[in-house]
């Protein structure tokens, strides 16, 4: 394996854990009332971590086949504290491909966030596991199967409603 795809795996293996490291945080309540522009900013960088798995050549494995890992640890939890903190924005419409599937789909970001965890877990036990070449393939497969879709629909979510907070203000009223 290259060192650019070396490079590669321990760049996203980082932008991974720290997506999964700040989520867990924001899920237990850090953050406190900022925890919308917090998941912002967390599913921003990792959709950098994405793009970037977008941008280069298919990772093909050798024999195209993925080494087992077992079963992958159960983020339900997560999900759950998640969707406690988020409470009425939590669910949230989505066209789910502007090309091919343009009806309006219903969402929560709680599965969303979520889903991108459970693809960077499973891609960061291959890394860990000494696997770099496989964890790269199965971030940029997935990124492009479920992840990606999953990162876009939320950043778009979270970025309407920090909008929303931001220029939705009660215009005051002045006394002449």
């Amino acid at each position: 394996m290259s060192d650019e795809w070396n490079d590669l795996a321990a760049r996203v293996a980082g932008h991974a854990q720290n997506y999964i490291d700040g989520l867990t945080r924001l899920a237990s309540g850090e953050g406190g009332d900022a925890i919308l522009p917090l998941l912002l900013v967390e599913v921003a960088q990792v959709s950098l971590a994405g793009t970037q798995l977008g941008a280069v050549q298919d990772v093909i494995l050798q024999g195209n086949f993925e080494p087992p890992l077992g079963e992958d640890p159960d983020i339900d939890p997560l999900r759950t504290a998640l969707a406690v903190r988020l409470g009425p924005v939590d669910d949230y419409a989505e066209v789910f491909d502007p090309y091919k599937d343009t009806a309006v789909t219903p969402y929560r970001l709680s599965d969303d966030l979520t889903a991108v965890a459970a693809d960077l877990i499973h891609g960061l036990r291959h890394y860990r596991a000494g696997r770099p070449l496989e964890a790269l393939w199965w971030w940029q497969y997935s990124y492009f199967n479920t992840w990606g879709n999953h990162a876009g629909a939320a950043l778009r979510a979270l970025h309407a409603l920090v909008a929303h907070t931001r220029l939705d203000v009660v215009e005051e009223s002045t006394t002449v």
